[in-house]
């Protein structure tokens, strides 16, 4: 078992999606904070970010938000989480979170969502983010995402181990269990970098 005390959650900020987003939000949310896992998010005030945020504060559950001044000073904050810090850009909270974190949960989302989900699969293969990266598959939202990754290895972008860099849930029990049983890599994963 790996010993995870916070989790990223990478996830989408628009309102205008499927319930079943939503849902897997709020599970995932609950589900962290009944194991006593601090949520670390993007400190949104909107979508599944406030979905994920909303279900683990109303438990008891511990949110941190780390977020732009760009984005307070546009109140898209979320105010009721347990804390926030306030970072000067996007790539500053990026890094933060990557460092304050043991592992990343990547929901459905956007080109926000999917920069991260790029960033740190990119780190890890680099051997600089050594954590689990669970990539939530609901409702096949990724499907093609996945078949796009596959073809890179297929064409030789990238190598046929690098698959071992994220794994797919498809719902947000399985990917809390998967933070916590992927077998943890270390900075060796640098000699598949080169193809």
């Amino acid at each position: 078992m790996n010993d995870i005390h916070s989790v990223a959650i990478y996830c989408a900020s628009s309102t205008k999606i499927k319930p079943i987003y939503y849902e897997v939000a709020r599970q995932l949310g609950r589900g962290l904070a009944l194991r006593g896992v601090t949520q670390v998010n993007g400190a949104g005030n909107m979508g599944l970010m406030q979905a994920a945020s909303d279900a683990a504060l109303e438990i008891g559950g511990r949110v941190v938000g780390v977020i732009p001044t760009f984005m307070i000073e546009q109140n898209w904050h979320h105010t009721g989480l347990s804390q926030i810090i306030e970072t000067t850009d996007m790539a500053a909270r990026k890094q933060t979170i990557n460092e304050m974190t043991d592992a990343a949960i990547v929901l459905p989302g956007g080109c926000g969502t999917l920069d991260e989900l790029f960033e740190i699969v990119t780190l890890k293969q680099l051997g600089v983010y050594l954590k689990p990266i669970v990539i939530v598959n609901v409702d096949g939202y990724y499907d093609h995402l996945l078949q796009q990754l596959d073809r890179s290895m297929q064409e030789n972008f990238m190598r046929n181990e690098h698959r071992d860099i994220w794994c797919v849930a498809t719902s947000a029990e399985e990917a809390i269990d998967l933070v916590f049983t992927t077998p943890l890599i270390d900075e060796s994963v640098r000699r598949f970098a080169k193809i």
